[in-house]
């Protein structure tokens, strides 16, 4: 599997972060991904809360693309980011709940789709040779 192909998943993968997360950052409660959550102020302003986070962590992808061998570091934290949220979504359907089916889509591509793509990184990055001083 190519470094350009990893560029173009993980493209792909940011695009879909930063159109989320902006459409959850810019509404809400009332975003279109949400078909039927109560305007609670809580709930509101978490969800516009974490999807700056998202839509920041999107972005990241955006930046580390050009360079996505070079870039390790922050590819792994950005997915461990990620990662982690969907720990926490596994956590909520224990406790809470079957979430909607995109949500639950998500989850599994936050948990079983990370582990793969840090591997694919690393692999890219190695088959790149080492780091030539002018970089």
């Amino acid at each position: 599997m190519s470094r350009k192909m990893l560029q173009f998943v993980t493209g792909g993968l940011a695009l879909l972060t930063v159109v989320l997360a902006g459409m959850q950052t810019f509404f809400g409660v009332r975003s279109p991904v949400y078909t039927d959550l109560p305007p609670i102020p809580v709930l509101d302003s978490n969800l516009r809360f974490f999807g700056g986070m998202g839509l920041g962590l999107g972005l990241i992808l955006f930046g580390i693309l050009p360079r996505i061998e070079r870039n390790g570091t922050l590819f792994r934290a950005v997915w461990l980011c990620a990662f982690l949220g969907g720990l926490g979504r596994l956590l909520s359907w224990a406790q809470v709940g079957s979430p909607s089916t995109p949500l639950i889509v998500f989850t599994w591509i936050e948990v079983l789709g990370v582990p793969p793509l840090i591997l694919w990184q690393r692999r890219v990055a190695r088959d790149a040779g080492p780091v030539s001083s002018l970089d």
